[in-house]
């Protein structure tokens, strides 16, 4: 052993530079599909790992080929087994196979902005636009901005700029990452007046507090909570007909009623109730890409398109593709995760289940419930059904290749499995069963053996690169 080696290492080997390991043929391939720095990076890391002396070369480049990240981006993807629909932290909800195909077919030109058949300038977005008022036939005209927060800022600084809304007490909500509606709105230049209390409104405290300097009125679904006992607000047709522009943000991006959800409220069902303009988001309940969406009658909406601001809000040419095609294609994810039922569900958990058993995980079936979660139908829990685990493995499975995050309840981690596509159960048992492998003891080495070793054992500790040695007393 030379005097650089330590016992249990993999004995000195000159480390290789950094581009004569870029030039292995699968970092080659690495950098034509992700790029040269990520791959360089994960040269460098092998000859970290060199210096270490815990391995081979041939062993550092196979591990830094393993763990190149499949795309050019810090972002991973993660296996949704937390029972929550529309998960803010994990992107909302997923799109499509029709988005995601749609956005790669106009990744490149397109006729975004162009009318080919009369060789002119067209209507940005179009394709999005029909398909919009397709799906709300009740709108007058629709507009699209980058996100349901951006509609309200459009609709306020277009139509009450220096003016007054009028607004009641108990729907001034505080949103996510800690930012208010009164501060988004009253950024705009706009004035609230505020009426009623936390816990009731009447339509006399709205129409009281109209003046001549009363530019609309602002009813907000108070999406990310509820309130219950003695409450009331004045519905949509009442304030409708008290003479302002009525604006209504229903937050989660129903465009029509759904019997799965009775309580949350609709564009379709605000239009019919009178209200003037309606915003929504894109990337809840609707299934599609983050986007703020405006229907309302035609001369509000030319009001809000026509905007100096309307420039800096809006969407780019993959987000109206990923719309177009939520709008127009198969269901989304969330709409068929939203639509199973329990039955379904506990079938593929007991499965699920059952064969992690014979792995000899410790895996059980359970009954559980599933949120809409992204402010969606707050207070409504849905049925679900899902697999236990040991609440050690969450660690593993959230940092593994593939993610997956759960929950952890009781002592124990549960995935939920509403929120996994069926396409994925696979990949959900290899997880756990990686990640198990984790957790398993390591058997202890055998006890060295007393007196001279057989020959052949012997023999042995002389081959290769010497492996065997040490393994017994010498002769």
């Amino acid at each position: 052993m030379g005097k650089t080696d330590v016992p249990g290492r993999i004995p000195s080997v000159r480390i290789p530079s950094v581009r004569e390991i870029m030039d292995d043929p699968r970092l080659r391939a690495a950098a034509v599909r992700i790029g040269v720095g990520e791959v360089r990076e994960a040269a460098r890391g092998v000859q970290r790992s060199l210096r270490a002396g815990d391995r081979s070369v041939a062993e550092a480049v196979a591990d830094a080929v393993v763990r190149l990240p499949p795309a050019p981006t810090r972002h991973r993807r993660v296996l949704n087994a937390t029972g929550v629909l529309v998960h803010t932290n994990l992107g909302r909800v997923p799109l499509s196979r029709a988005a995601v195909d749609a956005v790669a077919h106009l990744a490149g030109t397109s006729d975004l902005e162009l009318d080919l058949a009369a060789n002119r300038r067209g209507q940005r977005g179009r394709g999005a636009l029909d398909a919009l008022r397709a799906a709300v036939p009740a709108a007058g005209d629709v507009h699209v901005v980058n996100n349901n927060a951006a509609a309200l800022v459009l609709a306020a600084t277009a139509l009450a700029q220096g003016a007054e809304i009028v607004v009641s007490r108990g729907e001034l909500v505080e949103i996510g990452d800690g930012f208010r509606l009164p501060e988004l709105l009253e950024s705009t230049g706009a004035r609230l007046r505020e009426v009623g209390t936390t816990n009731r409104t009447t339509v006399a405290d709205y129409a009281r507090a109209i003046g001549d300097r009363t530019a609309l009125l602002l009813r907000v679904h108070p999406s990310n909570f509820a309130m219950t006992g003695y409450v009331s607000a004045p519905s949509i047709s009442e304030l409708a007909a008290l003479g302002r522009p009525l604006v209504v943000d229903v937050g989660s991006g129903l465009l029509a009623p759904s019997p799965l959800l009775p309580d949350e409220p609709d564009v379709s069902t605000a239009l019919a109730q009178g209200a003037h303009l309606v915003t929504a988001s894109g990337d809840k309940l609707l299934g599609g890409p983050q986007a703020g969406l405006l229907f309302g009658t035609s001369d509000l909406v030319e009001r809000l398109r026509r905007h100096p601001l309307a420039r800096a809000l809006r969407t780019g040419k993959l987000t109206l593709a990923a719309l177009e095609a939520t709008l127009r294609g198969p269901a989304a994810p969330v709409q068929t995760a939203l639509a199973r039922t329990p039955e379904a569900l506990r079938s593929r958990a007991e499965t699920t289940a059952r064969r992690l058993r014979g792995a000899d995980v410790d895996a059980a079936a359970v009954d559980t419930a599933s949120v809409v979660g992204g402010g969606g139908a707050p207070g409504l829990s849905l049925p679900s059904a899902g697999v236990t685990l040991p609440a050690a493995l969450a660690e593993p499975l959230r940092t593994g290749r593939r993610p997956v995050l759960g929950r952890v309840r009781k002592g124990r981690l549960v995935l939920d499995l509403r929120t996994v596509d069926e396409s994925d159960d696979e990949l959900l048992i290899g997880a756990v069963l990686t990640a198990w492998a984790t957790l398993r003891p390591v058997p202890p080495e055998p006890e060295p053996q007393s007196g001279p070793p057989a020959r052949t054992d012997l023999a042995a500790t002389h081959v290769g690169t010497g492996a065997g040695v040490g393994t017994g007393a010498g002769p």
